[in-house]
């Protein structure tokens, strides 16, 4: 009994320690994020506030603050179908803007781990 006890105990451990992230979004290190938006025509998106954005941005990214009011009708205007890589600066707004972008319906998100910090 205390066998079965100890196998669902790391059994459950185990489970609640994998990744609860969607297999859609993809975070990808600065180098590889690089290699893949060098290819070109690729959507490319900066989430965070225009401020921000005007301080300086990754080549061709345009801007739609994730915390901005109109971020859902905004992001619609992209391909859902193509990859959409996204930044922020440092991760987290970018994530929960991948999030959000999944519940739409977007097919295939691409995080910048560690951000536009990361980046520079």
């Amino acid at each position: 009994m205390k066998k079965i006890i100890v196998l669902l105990l790391i059994t459950a451990l185990t489970l609640s320690c994998q990744s609860q992230s969607d297999p859609k979004i993809k975070v990808l290190p600065t180098a590889t994020y690089k290699e893949a938006i060098a290819k070109g025509n690729v959507q490319i998106v900066d989430v965070r506030t225009p401020e921000e954005f005007s301080e300086g941005a990754i080549s061709n990214a345009i801007n739609i603050n994730v915390n901005g009011e109109s971020f859902e009708s905004d992001i619609q205007k992209l391909d859902k179908k193509q990859p959409v890589y996204v930044y922020c600066r440092s991760g987290a707004r970018s994530q929960k803007a991948a999030e959000k972008m999944i519940a739409l319906g977007f097919t295939q998100v691409i995080d910048l781990e560690g951000g536009y910090l990361s980046w520079q």
